[in-house]
This record gives C-alpha cells, sequence and structure tokens, in this order.
C-alpha cells in the first residue's frame, strides 16, 4: 500500500473521529441545557401553584376558624389546585395538600373562634396550619436540584 495512501485515510479518520467526537460533545452539552431549561421553567410553575394553594388555603382556614357555614367557592379552587398538585407533583406534597383541605373542611365543623382563641392558637403555634406543606415543597424543590 502507497504510503500517500495510508496518510490519507489517517488524516480521514482522525478527521472523521474529531468530528464525531465534537458533535456529540455538542449534542450532550445542547440535551444539558434544555433539562436545566425544562427544570427551571417546571420549578417556576410549581412555585406559582404552590404559592397560589397557600393564599387560598390561609384564606379558608382563617374563614372555616371565624364560621361555621363554608365559602364554597374559595374550596372549590382549594380542590382544584389540589387537584392540579396531583398531575405535577410529588405525592409527599399532594399528601399534605390532602392534610390541610381536610384540617380546613373539619375546622368549620368545629366551634367559631374568637380573637383571644386565635390569638392562643397563633401564640402556641397550632394556627401554622401549612408547616408540613411547606416542607414538603421545600424537600421537592431541593430534589429538583439533584438532577
Amino acid at each position: 500500500m502507497d504510503a500517500s495512501i495510508i496518510s490519507a485515510l489517517a488524516a480521514l479518520t482522525g478527521a472523521a473521529v474529531g468530528g464525531l467526537t465534537s458533535g456529540i460533545a455538542n449534542w450532550l452539552n445542547h440535551r444539558s441545557q434544555v433539562r436545566a431549561q425544562w427544570l427551571l421553567h417546571e420549578k417556576s410553575r410549581r412555585q406559582i401553584l404552590y404559592r397560589d394553594f397557600i393564599e387560598e388555603a390561609s384564606k379558608c382556614y382563617i374563614d372555616a376558624l371565624q364560621h361555621d357555614e363554608a365559602d364554597i367557592p374559595s374550596l372549590v379552587g382549594l380542590y382544584a389546585k389540589m387537584n392540579r398538585m396531583r398531575v405535577q407533583s410529588s405525592r409527599q406534597v399532594v399528601h399534605r395538600a390532602e392534610e390541610v383541605t381536610r384540617k380546613i373542611l373539619d375546622t368549620y365543623l368545629e366551634p367559631d373562634k374568637n380573637f383571644v382563641e386565635l390569638r392562643e392558637m397563633a401564640v402556641n403555634g397550632t394556627i401554622d396550619l401549612l408547616s408540613r406543606f411547606s416542607d414538603a415543597c421545600h424537600d421537592e424543590f431541593e430534589d429538583m436540584r439533584l438532577f
């Protein structure tokens, strides 16, 4: 075999391997960038949903503490947000959201609280209905960081 042919084949093989390596590196880089963008978008969607759920649940809970008649439109909104969580959130977050919703419904059946009782609940921490839900959300966001 002629030395010039071997030299040309070696150059072509080197160029092909270099081009293939570069192409694979670019593909992997693009894939990781798309994944990072998707995670950021997903995290943002969940943050908005969780914020809205926390605001709605807080309003419903205070209403339940002060009234024995349920605010049906607010409860419907709360259930709608909880069902959206079932689609896009972890099981732990959904479980904690269900606990919050059940507690709100049960609170409507309890006697109304006056300001002194509400203050006592605030002082001893029993008014904080959403702490376990918030912790589950925080854990979920931490898990998203690992990807």
